[in-house]
């Protein structure tokens, strides 16, 4: 008896190697970053994605050192968040709790959800647990535990919804 083997495009992406874990950690981080200038400012994609390619990625800014970032996944996050905004509101919204809103959050915290909604409704190649760990760890950079433990409830209650 054969084993049937899952069609290419249903097998699994290999894990990235620690220096390429590094380089998504990083898009990430740079992705929430351009994501709340965007939200502040209202600059356009093309604008925030020139500007974080040439001077915040991999950069050294006032001392501290910008690690490189996986650009390419940079893009598709702040490109993918812009052009579905709605869709991860939505979802964002559907996970909070009765008598919260959106407009409560505050907007580094928008940004960082949106983000992370994103990853898991849109790049099913990265695992969700992934998908949360790094965002947790990118919150620790912008609130207290008390949030991060909040963005972790908020996305799993989103993966389960959108992943199953």
């Amino acid at each position: 008896m054969t084993i049937p083997t899952p069609s290419p495009a249903r097998r699994p992406a290999p894990p990235p190697t620690p220096s390429q874990a590094r380089a998504r950690a990083a898009a990430r981080l740079g992705a929430v970053q351009a994501l709340y200038q965007r939200e502040m400012g209202g600059d356009p994609v093309p604008k925030l994605l020139t500007e974080f390619h040439n001077h915040r990625l991999g950069q050294e800014i006032e001392g501290d050192d910008y690690p490189d970032a996986d650009q390419a996944f940079f893009d598709d996050v702040v490109a993918g968040v812009a052009a579905r905004q709605e869709e991860i509101d939505a979802a964002i919204t559907a996970a909070l709790a009765t008598g919260w809103a959106m407009d409560r959050l505050d907007k580094p915290m928008r940004a960082l959800l949106r983000a992370a909604v994103y990853e898991l409704l849109a790049r099913a190649d990265v695992p969700a647990g992934t998908v949360i760990n790094e965002y947790v760890d990118i919150s620790h950079a912008f609130h207290p535990d008390k949030e991060a433990k909040f963005v972790n409830g908020l996305l799993d209650t989103v993966a389960r919804r959108v992943r199953g």
